[in-house]
Parts: structure tokens; C-alpha cells; sequence
């Protein structure tokens, strides 16, 4: 599997459930004070590698931003160049 131009496959950081100062568990996807979160670059195209981005690379990227694709069973993200905010 191999990513074309600005686009990356990316696998994102599982959390799991937090607990607030109150005691209430939230799932990650209820977490509406954090906008951008961790994932590693599995493939990145053309244009991504031209721009410093490397397999393995570890980025935070807009959570909005994307689809899921699934191949062979596993679950993985394609996000656009532009959507990366930071890389470690």
C-alpha cells in the first residue's frame, strides 16, 4: 500500500478513556478540548516526502481531517499534507 501525491496513510494513537478532575471516563472521541491528535506516518506520498515527511515519522494532524480506509482487515487514516500540523 503506497500513498499518492499530498495524501498520507497514517495510523492513529489509540488513548482509550481519560478521566476528568470530576471522575466522569470519556472516550476519545468525546474529548472536545483537544483538536489535533497523534498518529504515524505509514506511507506518505510524493509530495509528503518532498516536504520532510518519512514512513515511521510521528505527527499530530487535525482530528477532523480524513477518511478511514480498511486493508486486510486493518483500519488506517488518509489525511491530506496540508492537514499535519506538527512533526516530532
Amino acid at each position: 500500500m503506497r500513498a499518492i501525491g499530498r495524501n498520507i496513510i497514517i495510523r492513529k494513537e489509540k488513548k482509550g478513556t481519560t478521566e476528568t478532575k470530576g471522575g466522569l471516563l470519556l472516550a476519545e472521541n468525546q474529548r472536545e478540548d483537544i483538536r489535533y491528535t497523534a498518529a504515524t506516518v505509514v506511507s506518505p506520498g510524493e509530495e509528503a516526502i518532498n516536504a520532510g515527511l518519512s514512513e515511521g515519522s510521528n505527527i499530530y494532524f487535525d482530528r477532523h481531517a480524513g477518511h478511514k480506509i480498511e486493508v486486510e482487515k486493518e483500519t488506517y487514516h488518509l489525511i491530506k499534507l496540508q492537514d499535519v500540523v506538527v512533526v516530532l
